[in-house]
């Protein structure tokens, strides 16, 4: 078929007419008056019978993974969602997927959206909630951005339950194993934002206490336990993979995985219900799963395999996001989750905002709402990286242009009138502001899109390639390096990784989200840079190796005005402050 582009006269007048919906309202007041069906309801739209489903109260439910019917995943149509380099306050790509699911179920094609799960500590610290935003969002939203299904604390539960076992053994005189203490670097979790808790020492007190070691907590997203139910098939699989997290060494040299602590069946045992995806509603009663939840900065930032294979196994189409940009979770996606599960992904869509290009463009974040067509022409090179980062994987992006009410219809051209130049598709998104109204034009190119596709899709590269190759790979094509570097730590953590016998395994770069780069204080589209490597960390279990680029933080710290500050809730149990 044909590129198909919107008139940009209709863009204009769109982007300045009245909105039908105010969009003064916050994002927990929209969803508190949005009619809820009973989950029952939602499955039925799936074909799902209400007797398979275990139901959390009226509007959630967990679904048994009988329901993926591996024959019908790659027959339907798979839909990515990414985005360019994101400002600090992010593109939308949550609200863009709702609502372009929304406005799929509008224009008559079966469509479910799955998501991730919010971590605790974002929530509580800048973001104040991430379940979508306006009329675009996911709900009960109160519940999902808090403890939701209790999924995020049986992923603690699991990991902490290792590090307990570790440090047991460590103290051991009948069943030690052996281990160097010195070789342990698995820590501990909790989901909060904590900084004290980084780097600890524990053990302390005297013989019966422990033994005395450096260790510290990372956030729950950032566990390896995360990333292996993300990636896992079946309980038969999550047992396994855990089994295969690797530990440390013993004084010997001998390597020791958690299989050897006999520690992955009563792990798995805590996960019974965290492995079954979770079913939802959009404020349009539109099915969504919502399961997982690593971070695209240190994991591979997508949701679960079983929650896409559920989706393609209950509807015609599924749309899904990574985290951050193109050169992260969408990189994660295609190379690891879609290779690992035979994935056929379909089509993609970019993300992009005038405030990015703006501050891309050079100016700073107190300005963005200030008109600079100027600035948004500089900034087009970065959403031309990403464009270009997506062709990697044999995709033509459909470009979403999130809007925002600072937006200008000047600024909005300059967008507009590049992507028709270079023969990309494009529309404009407002369905924060006004649900599946403002997708339809998206919609409809994505349908298309998606529809034409049946092989499209190639990865980046093989796992059987040297872990060189594939770093090198990455960040020359898609950060767009001039060439890695690695540090002495991280030529030694080859050779392990290859004695280990390690080294099929792909690689999850760890790097700042903040540039192409692994310098977050390059904006925009960097040139001449080289990519620094100072050590790669083992995931055995989740089956990834991780090099890590620059300084990676897996425990956050809460902000000088933490969004906690304006959480409330009142003797009535309404919630406050999650905007």
């Amino acid at each position: 078929m044909g590129i198909r582009f919107i008139n940009i006269s209709s863009l204009i007048s769109y982007a300045t007419k009245p909105k039908d919906k105010t969009t003064m309202n916050k994002d927990i007041d929209i969803a508190r008056q949005a009619k809820m069906l009973h989950i029952e309801k939602i499955a039925e739209k799936l074909g799902i019978n209400k007797d398979e489903l275990e139901t959390y109260g009226k509007y959630k439910a967990k679904l048994p993974l009988s329901l993926i019917d591996e024959s019908k995943v790659n027959k339907n149509k798979l839909i990515l969602v990414t985005a360019i380099t994101p400002t600090p306050a992010g593109e939308g790509k949550t609200t863009t997927s709702i609502g372009l699911a929304q406005a799929m179920n509008k224009l008559g094609h079966q469509t479910t959206v799955v998501l991730r799960e919010p971590s605790l500590g974002p929530v509580f610290g800048i973001k104040g909630g991430a379940a979508g935003g306006g009329y675009s969002q996911v709900v009960p939203m109160e519940d999902i951005n808090l403890h939701f299904t209790g999924d995020l604390a049986a992923i603690e539960k699991a990991h902490n339950l290792l590090s307990a076992l570790i440090d047991n053994n460590l103290q051991s005189k009948k069943r030690n194993l052996g281990l160097d203490a010195r070789t342990v670097k698995w820590k501990r979790v909790m989901d909060m934002n904590e900084r004290a808790l980084r780097h600890i020492v524990i053990g302390l007190g005297g013989q019966t206490q422990g033994i005395p070691r450096e260790t510290g907590f990372d956030i729950t997203a950032a566990s390896e336990i995360m990333a292996i139910l993300c990636l896992v098939k079946n309980i038969d699989d999550l047992k396994e993979k855990l089994g295969n997290i690797f530990i440390g060494y013993t004084f010997d040299k001998k390597p020791i995985f958690a299989r050897d602590l006999k520690a992955q069946g009563a792990m798995a045992a805590l996960l019974r219900d965290a492995i079954k995806p979770n079913l939802v509603q959009t404020l349009e009663n539109t099915p969504a799963i919502i399961h997982g939840g690593p971070f695209a900065n240190i994991a591979q930032g997508t949701n679960s395999l079983i929650a896409t294979k559920m989706g393609l196994s209950l509807s015609d189409f599924v749309v899904t996001e990574a985290g951050f940009a193109s050169e992260l979770g969408a990189e994660k996606f295609f190379d690891i989750k879609a290779q690992y599960g035979k994935l056929t992904p379909n089509a993609a869509v970019l993300v992009a905002t005038i405030r990015a290009l703006k501050y891309h463009g050079g100016v700073s974040l107190k300005e963005l709402d200030s008109p600079n067509p100027e600035a948004v022409k500089i900034g087009l090179a970065n959403l031309d990286k990403h464009i270009e980062n997506l062709k990697h994987f044999n995709f033509r992006p459909i470009v979403a242009i999130n809007k925002f009410n600072s937006d200008t219809p000047e600024e909005i051209a300059v967008i507009a009138d590049y992507l028709k130049s270079i023969k990309i598709k494009y529309a404009l998104n407002d369905a924060w502001a006004q649900g599946s109204e403002g997708a339809l034009e998206l919609a409809q190119i994505v349908v298309d899109t998606a529809n034409a596709c049946t092989t499209c899709f190639k990865p980046l590269y093989e796992f059987e390639w040297s872990v060189e190759k594939k770093i090198e790979t990455v960040a020359k094509k898609l950060y767009g390096a001039e060439s890695v570097e690695y540090s002495l730590q991280a030529r030694k953590d080859l050779k392990t990784i290859s004695d280990l016998g390690l080294d099929k395994l792909p690689v999850c770069i760890a790097k700042t989200q903040k540039s192409l780069s692994d310098n977050p204080s390059l904006k925009n589209r960097p040139s001449g840079f080289i990519v620094n490597i100072r050590e790669i960390e083992i995931a055995a279990g989740a089956g990834f190796v991780v090099p890590i680029a620059g300084a990676i933080m897996r425990m956050p710290g809460l902000p000088d005005v933490p969004s906690s500050e304006f959480i409330d809730i009142d003797n009535d149990g309404n919630i406050t402050g999650l905007f």
